[in-house]
């Protein structure tokens, strides 16, 4: 004979079954969320990015609304880079947020500083999507740093770039506090800040434009430089300089073309922070870099370097001027 449960029984197993997810959820709220499926046994790290890197700067603002979040999902999603990279500026009260300007003008609706704001302030700012871009964009909230941070790190490397360092040691914590260090990027202007970072225990980024790469001694930030981030218009001495200065890393921005892309590789560079990811995956590689061991020869003031193909090897060939 089949037994039927009670009412009792069945009220009993309910609210024994309520009980048991209100413990779940405390519990959880105790320990914090499980880290992302993907993740496996931990977030995504510098140590899997290939040979060849390729960054979707400001989340690639040539196809994408830059630094926002629908931009930066989207470029996640195509997966045509494998690091992205955001801008990080400070409101009044010390948070994060992720803009480039440290003015609202140029890429929202309002006008006014960045570190005025509060955060109730911040949660009023839209963003202006630019009616160049491709595709249908909605204006949107631009993200804090927190909310890029939970949303997609660990599952992609970022890249994120200190425009106020009086928020490195705010970032530092967020990083850490996520287990975060070996797959975000800090970025500066500053060989300083950049210090700063390397000892606050973060992967530390060093960008320079073509004129300051004129008179900079790359190997002297060797000891706390992890990526140099150079600009692909400096001249073809000044990039063999970087590239050998013995800093693991050395990615040329902002590139736009194939063209572009294809003279730093040759010239040994290892990555590239792009503002058209998509494009530039559409029109691969002509030859893939040849490797910075290929990269031999004196290297002096007034010496160039070009490239020459011989026997399928790209080679490096001086030239005068």
């Amino acid at each position: 004979m089949i037994s039927r449960p009670t009412v009792v029984g069945m009220v009993t197993w309910i609210a024994l079954t309520g009980l048991a997810s209100a413990a779940s959820v405390v519990s959880l709220a105790l320990t914090g969320p499980a880290n992302p499926l993907e993740w496996g046994l931990g977030p995504l790290t510098v140590d899997s990015l290939p040979r060849i890197t390729y960054v979707a700067h400001r989340g690639g603002a040539r196809e994408v609304p830059e630094n926002s979040m629908s931009g930066l999902m989207a470029a996640y999603r195509r997966g045509t880079a494998q690091v992205l990279d955001l801008d990080t500026q400070v409101l009044r009260d010390g948070t994060p947020v992720v803009l480039h300007d440290p003015t609202l003008n140029r890429t929202t609706f309002l006008g006014g500083e960045v570190r005025g704001l509060g955060a109730r302030d911040w949660r009023g700012v839209r963003l202006r999507p630019r009616g160049s871009l491709p595709g249908s964009w909605r204006s949107e909230r631009p993200p804090t740093v927190a909310e890029v941070l939970d949303r997609l790190g660990g599952r992609i490397v970022l890249m994120l770039e200190a425009k106020d360092p009086r928020g490195l040691d705010r970032l530092a914590g967020m990083i850490r506090a996520r287990g975060l260090n070996r797959s975000v990027f800090v970025n500066s202007n500053d060989p300083e800040v950049a210090r700063r970072a390397h000892d606050l225990g973060l992967l530390s980024q060093l960008w320079r434009s073509a004129e300051q790469l004129r008179g900079d001694r790359p190997e002297r930030w060797r000891p706390y430089v992890d990526l140099l981030d150079v600009d692909h218009r400096a001249r073809d001495a000044d990039l063999l300089r970087a590239v050998r200065s013995g800093i693991p890393r050395v990615w040329a921005h902002t590139v736009l073309t194939p063209a572009e892309r294809d003279r730093v590789l040759a010239l040994g560079c290892d990555g590239i922070i792009t503002d058209a990811p998509g494009l530039l995956a559409r029109h691969p590689a002509r030859r893939a870099s040849a490797g910075r061991d290929a990269v031999e020869g004196v290297v002096d003031e007034g010496v160039g370097v070009l490239v020459r193909e011989r026997a399928g090897v790209l080679e490096p060939a001086l030239r005068q001027g």
